[in-house]
């Protein structure tokens, strides 16, 4: 067996409301349903379960604040920052070099409503 990539990843949240707002402000376009709640992006997605209204299955110790995710961003980093300041958006960790899939990466770091460790990345060309 060989896996292809990920498809999709799992959050889980306090605060639906707060959750879909800052994922919303990073780009995620939502799609809600009667008990769904789906963030979209080019080639994932980020399902959100409401804490204690897990769809099922679920991870056998599910908890907000327990992810730490590493998004791929397009365009400049510098003008990612910008929009995040712009949007109220705390930086925790300001332009750090960090090693990725492919490579050295420029990553910052900060946090969802929820408390998980949200990094944004861009590669360096070498």
């Amino acid at each position: 067996m060989k896996i292809k990539r990920l498809d999709h990843l799992v959050i889980t949240t306090n605060s639906p409301e707060k959750c879909i707002e800052f994922y919303s402000a990073l780009g995620f376009i939502p799609k809600i349903s009667e008990n769904r709640i789906e963030l979209f992006t080019d080639d994932f997605k980020i399902n959100v379960h409401v804490l204690g209204k897990e769809l099922l299955p679920h991870a056998r110790n599910v908890a907000p604040g327990s992810a730490d995710l590493c998004f791929e961003i397009h365009g400049n980093l510098d003008d990612i920052v910008a929009e995040i300041k712009g949007k109220g958006i705390v930086i925790e960790l300001d332009k750090s070099i960090r090693k990725g899939t492919f490579g050295k990466m420029t990553s910052i770091y900060l946090r969802d409503p929820d408390g998980n460790l949200i990094e944004l990345s861009q590669y360096l060309i070498s």
